[in-house]
């Protein structure tokens, strides 16, 4: 056989198993269907299959910068550690100018949510905002790194939102360790204790219950128009879960929250209580399904009462 009628007959069997993958290719269907996947004759023989309109509103709350079609403009993306200095950004429509008609939502326009990506230095305040649409407040951060800020809103006319950005702290970074369970908190002489599991995408109810000097806490002042305010925030990036208590102001001790985490994990939660006339923090961590991985001897578990940001109003 000549090099021309081998270059011929290897062509052709080119032809073949290139056809014949084509053949197989289009049978099975787009690379990812399993069996259980639709066949061709229930959504139209070669409609390609195309991603949610609203993917990027499916992300967990506070895990982007811009989301349902508003932007966060921080004015300054550091600040110095253990120094009070003023806060400033903007709430901004996406190719538009700021945003400065907002609905009141638990007595406030915006809430403001602050914690060092280790989880620490937890803060929850409420900025005041001017007539372009600026909002400020002043901080004191407590220690050096990345801090993670979330704007709680609700846009007059607009879809409730949850924007996050990042906020540097310049100076030498000793990040805490928060990696057992964790379900007692003690505060200023309070001791809240949580009980109740976090399930991955499914409701569950937790329960914070308030004491001081070994009784029961019973008149619990309302904050912010509820008995308490719970924070959840997922540890691996923080994605944000802010929660009210399922019954309204009431007594104490007890405060009932019904929680829908995203996922499977550790999550850091931060209950915000007042009483005697002063709002404080309690911080808890705890796992999905209340399952904790076995101690490290090498972690070293910081105590909950060293790691409260307070509050700014």
């Amino acid at each position: 056989m000549n090099t021309a009628t081998k270059v011929a007959a290897y062509a052709g069997a080119l032809a073949i198993v290139f056809g014949g993958a084509w053949a197989a290719g289009a049978a099975a269907g787009p690379f990812g269907d399993g069996p259980s996947a639709p066949n061709a004759s229930e959504h139209g023989a070669g409609q390609p299959k195309s991603a949610p309109a609203n993917a990027e509103s499916e992300l967990p709350p506070g895990l982007s910068v811009a989301d349902n079609g508003y932007v966060l403009d921080l004015t300054q993306n550091a600040l110095p550690a253990r120094t009070t200095q003023t806060f400033s950004f903007k709430i901004a429509r996406i190719g538009g100018g700021a945003v400065t008609e907002f609905d009141v939502e638990h007595e406030k326009k915006l809430h403001l949510v602050l914690v060092r990506r280790d989880g620490s230095g937890f803060q929850h305040v409420h900025p005041e905002m001017t007539a372009d649409g600026t909002w400020s407040v002043p901080l004191t951060l407590p220690a050096a790194g990345s801090y993670r800020v979330f704007a709680d809103f609700k846009p007059a006319g607009g879809a409730k939102t949850t924007l996050g950005a990042d906020l540097q702290v310049a100076g030498a970074y000793e990040p805490q360790q928060f990696a057992e369970d964790s379900r007692e908190s003690e505060v200023d002489g309070y001791v809240v204790r949580l009980t109740g599991d976090l399930t991955a995408g499914a409701e569950s109810t937790v329960t914070t219950t308030v004491t001081k000097d070994g009784k029961p806490v019973t008149d619990l002042q309302p904050y912010l128009g509820a008995n308490g305010h719970l924070v959840a925030l997922r540890a691996a990036d923080l994605a944000y879960l802010h929660v009210h208590p399922q019954d309204g102001p009431g007594s104490g001790p007890d405060v009932k929250f019904a929680v829908e985490v995203p996922t499977a994990g550790r999550y850091r939660l931060f209950l915000d209580f007042q009483h005697e006339g002063k709002v404080r923090t309690a911080s808890f961590t705890l796992h999905t399904s209340g399952a904790a991985p076995a101690p490290s001897p090498t972690t070293a578990t910081p105590t909950q009462t060293d790691d409260h940001g307070g509050h700014g109003g």
